[in-house]
């Protein structure tokens, strides 16, 4: 049984300011880019039996300067979908909201064509992508670029747990995390790791 490594693109204007960025397209800045280029001593050197990516630019960016060669897109690794709350700091939705809760409360109909996603519904999406990865990690490693808090829900879900409890896991951007297992149970093997303080001797002996 392989490992599942999830990417988290790297940073955006937009996740320093920590406004909602789903389907805005920004692209990675300096530091961003060079976050995902220090990923690639993590993974060089490995053969994975499926590489996949989210459709959008930062995280194909990141794929890219991550030495992932061989990427494909997925559209369900798109990032939760934040409707009318795209653009808007959690700051800025308590003024009049102060107890909203993205994993609890969802998000708001935004402009056409972007509804907004509730928990249990990016957390279907996490299901398919992880239906579809099963025979492949049966093979091999398996590696994910995608968003904060898309692979958070997908974290939660390979582990057995409800969307919602995505809360649990925060992920920084241009990290390197590892889902394994351990008598044959999935477990978090490593979380938030950085090729700027991590060298790959971190990882398991398995994967160099």
């Amino acid at each position: 049984m392989g490992d599942l490594l999830l990417v988290r693109h790297g940073e955006t204007e937009w996740s320093v300011s920590g406004q909602h960025t789903s389907f805005t397209d920004l692209p990675l800045t300096q530091r961003g880019e060079e976050q995902a280029k220090s990923l690639a001593p993590l993974l060089a050197g490995r053969t994975f039996a499926r590489i996949l990516t989210s459709p959008l630019g930062r995280a194909i960016r990141t794929a890219e300067l991550a030495g992932l060669s061989g990427a494909v897109p997925d559209p369900d690794l798109h990032e939760w979908d934040y409707g009318a709350y795209e653009g808007i700091t959690t700051v800025e939705i308590h003024r009049t909201r102060p107890d909203w809760n993205l994993w609890t409360d969802g998000v708001p109909q935004g402009p056409p064509g972007h509804p907004g996603e509730s928990p249990d519904e990016v957390g279907a999406r996490a299901d398919r992508v992880l239906a579809r990865i099963a025979p492949d990690l049966a093979e091999g490693d398996v590696v994910l670029v995608a968003h904060a808090h898309f692979l958070r829900v997908l974290t939660a879900r390979h582990l057995g747990l409800s969307a919602a409890e995505g809360r649990l896991f925060q992920l920084a951007t241009g990290t390197l995390s590892r889902l394994s297992t351990e008598h044959g149970r999935p477990v978090v093997a490593e979380w938030n790791t950085t090729g700027t303080s991590a060298t790959p001797r971190q990882f398991s002996s398995r994967l160099l």
